[in-house]
């Protein structure tokens, strides 16, 4: 493929007529088409004053729309995914923080979304499905706009920000992570060198598409290559082998814990696995158990590829590589893309085989945290950014990941800030004190875990206060599991320390 380093430019590799989107049960969207869509949404757009680095909230459920959407919005402007699930709270947070010219919801779907943005002034336009002539197509209507043009119309130059995302960091306050279109270009190519995509490939999303794994990985790694992405509705393991019947695709990347779901259900539909033309299966943004990576290998007779990334990185950053060369069960591979070194604790790089932390650099890491002057200068070092992971890389060069050096809980790709929790539970008239942590689990890698100190006299429930914290938090963040304490454990040094604080409860 070429050297593009626009979302504009990535989107020409497709033959006009060849398929770039599909779904069950629609017809497929052509290239030709698809450019047509991005080039007409991104005039719409600039009629409604939104341009190039204006950023763009998109809350639209997994599917097709989501995905055309996005490449249409990213192509002219800055798009910012969010997760339908979020609560009101959680929207006012993000579209607060955010700071839209617009936002895009779905025709006559209700979302808290809507009533949020028309009280902080953000317009919102809908988008309509059109689906019967081809999956993804739509039309965009604004409900409210701004009558002025865009200051900067067009389509996007390389070093604008194509898209914008939100990651937990350390505090309780989500930092605004900036990708460029050079930065999301770079990426795919990676991924495609990687994976060796081409345009006889079809992959199945199944991954969400608010988030940065289906994004790259799928979507714009497969419309790179010039292939055919086919994006069901939202992941339904039930439905998994007939979408996969229909479809007939060559590959899909998704969580450990979707691996799970699937490896459980693959034995009642024998006709669907035998019939399969899977060229390998990607595992990639939480870690894979070697016995799950063996099963599924097994059953679909097809290599599991485990990756790793992160959103600063676009997405990729170490990838197992495809056979004939050596996958390893329980490294994430080969660096991919991105430069991969290991610091000792003076900060120099380490010789093989030592532990230190991970930091990388390259053309898909974003340029730095959008208006966070203190993140950024703790996250980079001589040009290096710190990805909070601690790690080896081995005598062949494949990096192996022994643990965190920051608290987030990464729960099945999920980050999630144990502060964020806190802050939602000590809301509780009856909690006093609480500290959220990580809990292993076989399926997910880590879940939720809370121990809470009531306040004195107190008769408040498990039950009652997960559904507190469920009105508040979308139910990934809310605690699998809690444990009333009468006081929290706490380190040499007095404080509480969650890594390790599952173990010193009992409960692993």
């Amino acid at each position: 493929m070429g050297h593009a380093e626009t979302l504009d430019a990535l989107l020409q590799h497709g033959s006009g007529a060849a398929p770039a989107f599909g779904t069950p049960g629609a017809p497929s969207l052509t290239y030709d088409a698809l450019r047509a869509l991005v080039g007409a949404t991104v005039q719409r757009l600039n009629r409604w004053g939104v341009g190039r680095n204006d950023r763009v909230a998109i809350v639209l459920p997994s599917g097709p729309q989501m995905a055309a959407a996005l490449c249409a919005v990213a192509a002219g402007a800055t798009a910012a995914p969010l997760n339908p699930a979020y609560r009101a709270d959680e929207f006012h947070f993000y579209l607060t923080d955010l700071q839209p010219k617009m936002l895009i919801v779905e025709a006559s779907v209700p979302s808290p979304a809507r009533s949020i943005a028309t009280d902080i002034g953000v317009p919102i336009a809908e988008v309509r499905p059109e689906s019967h002539r081809g999956a993804g197509t739509f039309t965009l209507e604004a409900l409210s706009a701004n009558s002025c043009g865009a200051s900067a119309p067009g389509l996007a130059a390389a070093d604008d920000v194509a898209l914008v995302l939100h990651t937990s960091g350390t505090t309780s306050r989500p930092k605004i992570v900036p990708l460029t279109q050079r930065n999301i270009t770079a990426s795919a190519r990676h991924i495609i060198t990687a994976l060796d995509l081409s345009a006889s490939d079809v992959c199945l999303n199944i991954m969400p598409l608010f988030h940065i794994h289906g994004l790259m990985a799928a979507v714009l790694s497969t419309l790179g290559s010039g292939g055919h992405v086919v994006c069901p509705p939202a992941f339904n393991p039930l439905r998994f082998f007939e979408w996969m019947k229909e479809t007939q695709p060559t590959w899909y990347t998704a969580v450990p814990s979707m691996h799970y779901a699937i490896l459980a259900r693959a034995e009642r539909h024998a006709d669907a696995v035998a019939g399969s033309r899977l060229r390998f299966i990607r595992s990639s943004s939480a870690p894979l158990d070697p016995h799950l990576m063996t099963r599924v290998e097994q059953t679909f007779q097809a290599p599991v590829i485990e990756s790793y990334g992160m959103t600063e990185a676009s997405h990729q950053i170490a990838s197992n590589p495809l056979p004939p060369r050596p996958r390893k069960a329980g490294s994430v591979g080969l660096p991919a893309g991105a430069e991969v070194a290991i610091l000792d604790e003076t900060g120099r790089p380490a010789p093989p085989e030592e532990i230190g932390e991970v930091v990388i650099r390259g053309p898909n890491v974003t340029p730095g945290y959008a208006d966070n002057p203190e993140a950024n200068a703790a996250a980079y070092v001589d040009g290096w950014l710190r990805t909070g992971d601690q790690g080896r890389l081995d005598r062949d060069g494949y990096l192996w990941l022994t643990g965190r050096l920051k608290e987030l809980i990464n729960r099945g790709g999920e980050k999630v800030s144990p502060l964020e929790i806190e802050a939602v539970m000590r809301g509780h008239p009856h909690v006093q004190q609480v500290v959220a942590f990580a809990m292993p689990d076989a399926s997910l890698g880590e879940e939720v875990a809370a121990a809470v100190v009531r306040v004195d006299g107190s008769d408040l429930t498990t039950r009652e206060l997960r559904r507190f914290t469920a009105e508040r938090l979308a139910d990934f963040k809310v605690p699998r599991r809690i444990v009333f304490v009468p006081e929290l454990p706490k380190g040499v040094t007095g404080k509480v320390q969650r890594i390790g604080l599952a173990k010193t409860l009992g409960l692993v």
